[in-house]
């Protein structure tokens, strides 16, 4: 083969693999973040679940699970598009109902729980680029945990 016939051929394989090579960078970014913010929301939610378990009151519960969930989140470096607002749930027995007064109002002896469900919105904004038209700007990341409630302390 002649040398004059390959000049340039570099300049072409680089023209076509570039755009793929960011692609796949923006796509490890993506899933590195979603995948991050995974773990903090499951450790919030757990934070959450625990600190409304050792409380007193349904509304006391409240608060201490806000507080838990936010301090996890802003120690992890995760800042969720919108406002915290966790969902908060609870039983006695086989019953379930929305919020704590459920499980806070029960008689002492009974089993109890409290369920905290986090649900954040990771943003992409930052990383996306218009070689990816179509990407989400956004990911939705939740979880749930529950903490039981001690059968033998008093409530409310």
């Amino acid at each position: 083969m002649n040398r004059t016939t390959e000049r340039g051929s570099v300049s072409i394989e680089v023209a076509v693999l570039a755009p793929a090579f960011i692609a796949l960078m923006v796509l490890a970014g993506m899933a590195g973040r979603t995948a991050l913010a995974a773990e903090a929301v499951e450790a919030a939610a757990h934070d959450a679940a625990r600190a409304a378990s050792i409380s007193r009151g349904s509304s006391a519960a409240e608060t201490a699970a806000r507080n838990a969930a936010q301090k996890q989140l802003d120690w992890h470096g995760l800042s969720c598009r919108g406002e915290l607002d966790p969902e908060f749930r609870s039983s006695v027995g086989t019953v379930t109902a929305g919020g704590f007064d459920h499980a806070f109002t029960s008689d002492v002896g009974q089993d109890a729980t409290v369920t905290v469900e986090i649900v954040c919105l990771v943003s992409f904004d930052d990383i996306l680029l218009d070689i990816l038209p179509g990407a989400p700007g956004e990911k939705k990341v939740s979880a749930t945990f529950t903490s039981p409630l001690d059968r033998y302390r008093s409530r409310q």
